[in-house]
């Protein structure tokens, strides 16, 4: 615990980076929340992304976004009312040859309905997180604690996809969100882990005890556990980003950022606001 202004040091500059990208990028939304149609083409051998969209511009169909997955395979925007007909004869004025791959489309009321389902599922689950961790340890103390190491580590998965669909132009979709609900359940999983340990520690030392050497007893206790168990989760989710399919890839890498992130915070964010909060409270009693 003496070395917690590194600790605080780290996770304050991956906030400020976090928060500006988001602030200064935000979030490059998928048509699970912003609505619309999505088409993916296969190029044939003669065609290119330019003769596309000059078939496009010809039969005056409103194109909202461009992304070049490969030098034969291209992902078109659409607003909502473009249909699978319109991208299957687009595909067939350029030739047998070119396919379409895939073909998305979503409302404008159904996005609306999923982004505000999206915002009321993450303000349960954290609410309901720092209501459990409170009452099993009988400590507000403890709960909030717990729940800012998991804001921390939303915050950073957040601001990493802030910079990927700023630089990368990555979307977050659905699946994203489903990424944040399993990264804040795994993090307060380890937070949780350790406390239980502080409060055994606690209840057989003696509440005398400063809770900085009883913390450090019980990371000391946890540590190994805890770093084994992500490890082998890291490695499943390597071994899956890198053989995984295009579909998953994006939500694999924010169970990764997620998941090292969590890591990190259990012992070096939760544990030592705990400890700070509970030397601030000795202090003003004094």
């Amino acid at each position: 615990m003496k070395f917690r202004p590194v600790y605080f040091l780290l996770s304050g500059t991956a906030l400020v980076f976090s928060v500006f990208a988001l602030s200064s990028w935000g979030l490059k939304q998928s048509i699970d929340f912003t609505g619309g149609s999505v088409v993916e083409y296969s190029l044939g051998a003669q065609t290119t992304s330019d003769r596309l969209k000059e078939v496009i511009t010809s039969k005056q169909y409103p194109l909202n976004g461009e992304r070049i997955i490969s030098s034969k395979e291209v992902e078109l925007r659409f607003p909502a009312d473009f249909d699978q007909a319109k991208a299957q004869e687009i595909a067939s004025e350029l030739g047998e040859d070119t396919k379409v791959l895939r073909f998305e489309s979503v409302g404008p009321i159904l996005s609306a309905e999923i982004l505000k389902k999206t915002y009321v599922a993450l303000g349960i689950a954290s609410v309901g997180i720092l209501l459990w961790v409170a009452w099993q340890f009988k400590s507000l103390q403890f709960g909030v604690c717990a729940i800012l190491a998991t804001l921390h580590d939303t915050t950073i998965l957040l601001g990493t996809f802030a910079a990927l669909g700023h630089f990368q132009g990555i979307e977050v979709d659905i699946l994203f969100v489903t990424a944040i609900l399993t990264v804040l359940s795994f993090s307060v999983h380890d937070t949780i882990v350790v406390y239980d340990r502080i409060r055994e520690t606690r209840r057989k030392q003696g509440r005398d005890l400063p809770l900085s050497l009883i913390a450090d007893k019980a990371l000391s206790q946890t540590m190994v556990r805890s770093f084994n168990n992500s490890l082998t989760i890291i490695f499943m989710l390597t071994a899956l980003y890198l053989m995984g399919g295009t579909t998953i890839k994006w939500f694999v890498f924010a169970l990764l950022v997620g998941t090292i992130s969590g890591t990190y915070s259990s012992p070096f964010v939760a544990v030592p606001l705990l400890v700070t909060w509970d030397e601030l409270k000795r202090k003003i009693k004094r």
